[in-house]
């Protein structure tokens, strides 16, 4: 089918073999790539009740028919498995490089088993795999795992002028739940533990290489809506705001309305916040405006520290799902502490979303004498040392290694852990932006923010946050939009500019299928149908969509908002009602 290979790379890490499988037309026209092939592979082939982290469960790496051509947005890669750290789906994203390297091995997914009884690292290139010992590379950091790589692929391979690298550090190898897979240093395959999946195949790295290019419908129209873009985006304030600002802009507007979690969520501002901000950043760092390949937002902050015990430091970061990790719950009142915490978890190879709340819950522990562990909020350099005590499962760390989940059993606070399905939610408290409460209970992956970006409506103001009933019917628009994106995985940060008509349009231009709105509404239909049956047939039960406790009875002390358990009963209904599922959120069987 254009815009594809048609091709699936599966590797055996525990034979250290490979074959490759034909994807046939009809499930590309059904499910197109990115999540929707990866779905359609889990469900295929990975056995039901798998231990996540046993050879088994299958992991995946995936790109759509977006990558590898001129489309704004599309330089991204999406992973996928049954995640160690929730038990149910596991979806992941990262932008860079990387993507772009995949696509060029001839591939549109590669799917992992089994487990290599020593470290390994793997080189993909076009239609072949070859396995290299990894035992010197075990241990090692990320950044300096991912230099040996690229090191090794030029001085060995003539043939390959460049090359995507994705590696786990210590994290990954050390089975923390919430580690992540990275590449070009700073990207992450993030949330949802698929470094810990990654590590327990004893695969350190992952190579792709390669010159295949796909064959892709009308050429010219591909170039025709990349220049449209590139004319429409240079007015776009969104854009604007993006590229001058990027994500720590957020810490400024979620504190304006009282949504910016702080001190383990018991509160919606924090003090410090001009501290920590953009401003701070921009006034306290050095900062360029850094790019995934073919972007033209730029929204990463490239920082370097001007002053200070960390002067010198280099980061992309810190975003803002950093800033509110580190900043808020934790309390660290510096920007440049809080980067200096983002190195930390970016070299260690663990998610900064899970750590920084982990880290807090540590500190309430303490707090309430449930646990021995010398450690308080805003204590920049004992959080740095939990921090490697997780990654390399030491005393508290190894408690906190498992996972939200069990770290509150452990220590008798479930009642108090903020999480759902095992996944603690972004910076957006859902007590003040109702509708970020349906996002984080119906998530695939668990409390996550990306799913639909729902914040962006009830910010704006196109969606009032207090208004309940007939909210779902919203969401399940734009969350049919944004799954549409994951089948051709395309940044988020694009959501304003390609709507459904330019949607369609790039999939014409690629794959050449003509399909109108609702047809193309259907593929990401079908995608979440899939998605869904995968958690329920891992075990999903009614209140693994319900969210914690805390928010329905603590209130905010700034506005004195909750969220009610009612509140949200009446909007899971409606969005299971929207989506065609019966009331305990079951989709009808398949067809």
């Amino acid at each position: 089918m254009l815009g594809f290979h048609n091709m699936v790379l599966r590797v055996n890490a525990t034979q250290r073999s490979y074959d490759l499988k034909i994807i046939p037309d009809e499930v590309l026209r059904s499910r197109l790539g990115g999540k929707g092939l990866a779905t359609h592979l889990l469900l295929t082939h990975n056995p039901p009740g798998v231990d996540p982290l046993g050879p088994e469960n299958h992991l995946i790496f995936a790109t759509g028919p977006l990558t590898g051509t001129a489309i704004w947005g599309g330089c991204r890669h999406g992973v996928f498995t049954k995640s160690p750290q929730t038990g149910f789906y596991s979806e992941s994203y990262s932008g860079g490089t990387a993507a772009e390297h995949m696509a060029a091995t001839g591939f549109d997914a590669v799917m992992i088993h089994g487990a290599s009884e020593a470290p390994i690292w793997l080189e993909v290139g076009e239609q072949t795999v070859q396995f290299h010992d990894a035992s010197d590379l075990w241990g090692l950091d990320t950044y300096a795992t991912e230099d040996q790589i690229k090191d090794w692929i030029k001085v060995h391979r003539e043939g390959a002028k460049a090359c995507g690298v994705v590696v786990i550090g210590p994290a990954g190898e050390n089975l923390v739940r919430f580690s992540v897979i990275e590449n070009d240093y700073w990207r992450s395959a993030g949330r949802t533990g698929v470094g810990a999946v990654m590590g327990s195949k004893r695969i350190k790295a992952i190579a792709f290489w390669g010159g295949v290019k796909k064959q892709v419908a009308d050429p010219a129209l591909v170039t025709s809506l990349a220049k449209d873009l590139s004319a429409r985006a240079k007015d776009d304030k969104g854009v604007a705001a993006y590229k001058s600002l990027g994500t720590p802009m957020m810490v400024d507007i979620m504190s304006k309305v009282g949504s910016f979690p702080t001190r383990y969520w018991s509160q919606g501002q924090c003090d410090h916040r001009e501290r920590i901000n953009a401003a701070a950043l921009h006034e306290r760092c050095q900062v360029t405006p850094h790019a995934c390949k073919k972007c033209l937002i730029a929204c990463g902050r490239l920082s370097v520290v001007k002053e200070g015990r960390h002067k010198g430091l280099k980061n992309e970061g810190p975003e803002y799902e950093t800033i509110y990790a580190f900043g808020g719950l934790c309390l660290v009142d510096s920007i440049e502490e809080i980067l200096y915490l983002n190195d930390v978890c970016d070299r260690l190879g663990m998610d900064t979303i899970s750590a920084g709340n982990l880290a807090a819950l540590a500190i309430e522990a303490v707090r309430q004498g449930r646990l021995e562990l010398d450690i308080d909020y805003g204590q920049v350099d004992k959080i740095a040392t939990l921090l490697h005590d997780i990654a390399h499962q030491r005393g508290a760390g190894a408690v906190l290694a498992l996972g939200i989940k069990s770290a509150a059993a452990a220590w008798g606070m479930s009642d108090q852990a903020i999480h759902v399905k095992g996944l603690e939610p972004a910076g957006y408290d859902p007590r003040v932006l109702k509708g970020m409460g349906l996002a984080y209970g119906t998530s695939d992956r668990g409390a996550c923010h990306l799913r639909a970006t729902f914040y962006k409506p009830e910010l704006a103001g196109m969606v009032d946050p207090e208004v309940i009933e007939g909210k779902a019917a919203t969401f399940v628009e734009w969350e049919d939009r944004l799954t549409f994106f994951d089948t051709l995985i395309l940044c988020r940060f694009y959501r304003d500019l390609y709507q459904w008509e330019q949607l369609g349009q790039m999939v014409k231009a690629v794959t050449g299928l003509d399909l109108e709105q609702n047809q193309l509404r259907a593929i990401a239909r079908t995608v979440s149908d899939d998605t869904r049956r995968f958690n329920l047939r891992e075990g999903l039960v009614p209140s693994d969509d319900r969210l914690p406790a805390r928010f329905t009875s603590q209130a905010l002390p700034e506005t004195g908002k909750t969220i009610s358990a009612q509140q949200m009963e009446v909007m899971l209904q409606e969005y299971y009602q929207a989506r065609g599922w019966d009331h305990e959120g079951r989709p009808p069987r398949e067809k």
